[in-house]
């Protein structure tokens, strides 16, 4: 009783903390999250007058709009802190520490310049995704150079060149996640798994260097003895 009491308040402190940042970039989220709400609750509540179980109706959409509610929350203040990562050194790498199953991906990049300009991996049923974040012409020559290496060990595995930002082909930060889950399946799960491997002996080039495992400050440099390209 003593460890639940002691974890309600320190998750309900990371509620109101979560709620705080993401108000101060979605202004509306308060009036959005109780219209989903009330709506919810109110449909169900029609739906119980209307076959003469409202209690029964209502309690059940109360539960239904909490729940709802909380999903819609949850995706804004998500959409709303990586808002505020956008642009940062780091940042897809706490896309990669929040995405779905489906995908294995590393917050450790796979290639990186002294500009902090960096390519990560991921690898699905979609095949293996390059995600590049920074100047967008010398990230692009890391992706070049990084699915040339790949090449001699992954076969005919599709291999998808996506460069983060927000100019023409590029990929906004905030629709990572999604873009990835919805590249079309290319290759069975067993293939998957002997990418991987595969890919494993081959060895990150940077897996052993001090590189930061998220977002750093915009005026942050590379720490001595990293390596880079």
């Amino acid at each position: 009783m003593a460890r639940e009491t002691s974890e309600n308040p320190g998750r309900l402190k990371q509620i109101r903390l979560a709620y705080t940042m993401t108000k101060k970039v979605d202004t509306k989220i308060g009036l959005i999250i109780a219209g989903v709400g009330l709506l919810t609750f109110g449909v169900f509540l029609a739906i119980g007058f209307a076959i003469e179980h409202p209690v029964y109706l209502g309690i059940l959409g109360f539960i239904v709009a909490f729940l709802a509610m909380a999903i819609v929350f949850g995706r804004r203040a998500e959409r709303a802190a990586f808002g505020q990562m956008e642009g940062q050194p780091g940042a897809v790498a706490a896309v990669l520490n929040n995405i779905k199953r489906g995908w294995s991906a590393s917050s450790t990049p796979v290639a990186v310049t002294r500009s902090q300009d960096a390519v990560y991996r991921a690898v699905g049923r979609a095949g293996i995704a390059l995600i590049g974040e920074g100047n967008p012409n010398r990230v692009r020559q890391l992706l070049a150079s990084e699915k040339k290496k790949m090449a001699r060990v992954v076969g005919d595995v599709p291999v998808h060149d996506i460069v983060v930002g927000n100019g023409e082909g590029e990929v906004p930060l905030k629709k990572l996640q999604i873009h990835l889950m919805r590249l079309p399946r290319a290759i069975t799960p067993a293939q998957v798994t002997e990418t991987n491997d595969r890919l494993r002996a081959l060895g990150d080039l940077l897996s052993k260097a001090p590189i930061p495992k998220g977002p750093m400050p915009k005026g942050a440099r590379m720490p001595k003895g990293g390596q880079a390209r």
